[in-house]
């Protein structure tokens, strides 16, 4: 069997890979894609940002019913329909599905359903033994749940977020394992729904990677609405006896253990990088941490063969993955190679409620790269389209150069906090000054009109 050759050859068809062969396909027309996965679409459209906020939405809205007397309203009874949220999700996910399934199949690429291994660091051979020759490689492999050397934890029937994501059946209670953005998400989501929620996490304070002054709204927030939360916890033993989960923990010097029939793992994801793709038969180095190492080029060690999204382990976050997908075919072919993707920029929401948003450089991100900063912030509960909405958790902070006001950063803790962000994202990546903002028009009663009293307070600053 003759190998086939092509010029670009994408390992992996989710969010990086199909952004990745899309791209080249504009310089290209001998673009191929390999991916087995049972169903086309990859994390984000099945497992992920789609079905998780159709989910959350709804325990939102239930939320918000079974709140109605703060509004003047007599809403008698409101709860959750497992089979119908189901549903709908599963409606409007397939919506989406099919769309990619339908790019990934048409004639602009070849794609091939079938695993595949390195022999050579220019050759793919196939589980048929068909072999792909290709000039340019782009690894868009993701991740897969971690499941951390925890005593007991893998030997107990846990449910991963995809699991939490498919029940039908709402459980009593639950145990969450982690409080990083996918356990506080799904925790909150199930507690709204009606699920007595226990939440375990490690470090001294939940979403580790946000600031704790933000962090500390949401714990406040889960602790009103009932979530049984504990921080700066060392897990002893987990089990599994008599249809029960049991979960020995330290928290403040004293020994707790807290039984459920439902135990989730919500401890992050890892890069899915199977041995049995063979990169030692292509001189690419993974990195201590299990990611495929690159340079600021996304090329790995070998620089015919990129990585893109989860793999590498930079942000697992979906628009990076497509913007390094779209970056690392245009790198590899456009006659003129693209800007380097500026991390400096990144955006990054969590979907709880309120939402933690932020964009630019963060306070501690600053402070370890030496740059000098003003700050200012301004509370959601002295503000008026918060106040009528009963959102009033949460602050802006603008995080700015004390020499001429260009916005460095920026943090949103509120409700919809993930749109009201990219007021700030597009004045970042674009460079503008508090001076810059305060000229356009901020519509009031608004959410977004929030961004004047920082942003006033900078320009006072300097």
């Amino acid at each position: 069997m003759s190998p086939r050759h092509y010029k670009c050859i994408v390992i992996g068809g989710g969010s990086a890979g199909y952004a990745a062969a899309n791209a080249a396909h504009k310089y290209h027309n001998s673009v191929a894609i390999v991916d087995n996965a049972k169903e086309l679409g990859g994390l984000c459209i099945l497992r992920g940002c789609m079905p998780s906020k159709t989910l959350i939405y709804s325990a939102e809205i239930l939320h918000l019913a079974q709140k109605g007397h703060l509004f003047g309203l007599n809403i008698p009874e409101a709860k959750a329909n497992m089979e119908a949220i189901q549903e709908r999700k599963k409606r409007i996910i397939s919506e989406f599905s099919d769309y990619r399934k339908d790019q990934l199949e048409s004639d602009k690429f070849t794609l091939f359903r079938e695993t595949g291994h390195f022999i050579n660091e220019n050759t793919l051979e196939l589980e048929s033994g068909l072999q792909l020759k290709g000039d340019k490689f782009i690894i868009a492999t993701g991740s897969i749940i971690n499941t951390p050397d925890i005593p007991g934890l893998k030997d107990v029937p846990f449910l991963t977020s995809d699991d939490v994501l498919n029940l039908r059946t709402l459980p009593e209670s639950c145990i969450v394992l982690g409080a990083g953005p996918v356990g506080c998400e799904l925790g909150q989501c199930l507690a709204r729904m009606g699920s007595k929620i226990t939440q375990i996490q490690r470090s001294p304070h939940i979403l580790s990677h946000v600031s704790p002054q933000a962090a500390k709204v949401i714990e406040n927030t889960f602790q009103d609405e009932g979530i049984d939360l504990f921080t700066k916890t060392h897990i002893t033993q987990i089990s599994h006896e008599n249809n029960l989960f049991i979960v020995h923990f330290q928290y403040e010097g004293k020994n707790y253990t807290r039984h459920s029939p439902c135990l989730i793992n919500a401890l992050g994801r890892k890069p899915n990088i199977p041995a049995s793709l063979q990169l030692d038969k292509t001189d690419v180095t993974l990195s201590l941490e299990g990611t495929i190492a690159t340079n600021e080029c996304l090329q790995s060690t070998n620089l015919n063969i990129y990585a893109a999204g989860d793999c590498t382990g930079h942000f697992e976050i979906v628009h990076m993955a497509i913007l390094q997908g779209e970056f690392a075919a245009k790198h590899a072919f456009a006659p003129t190679p693209p800007p380097c993707i500026n991390a400096n920029h990144l955006v990054h929401v969590t979907f709880t409620d309120p939402q933690v948003a932020a964009a630019g450089l963060s306070e501690s991100e600053l402070q370890k790269q030496g740059i000098d900063y003003i700050s200012a912030t301004y509370p959601f509960d002295d503000h008026g389209r918060s106040i009528l909405m009963e959102a009033k958790r949460g602050f802006v902070k603008v995080l700015a150069s004390p020499s001429d006001g260009k916005i460095l950063g920026a943090e949103c803790i509120s409700k919809d906090g993930g749109e009201l962000i990219h007021v700030m994202s597009v004045a970042i990546s674009l460079e503008a000054t508090a001076s810059d903002l305060l000229k356009t028009h901020w519509y009031h009663p608004t959410l977004s009109e929030i961004w004047t009293y920082p942003l006033e307070d900078i320009y006072e600053q300097i």
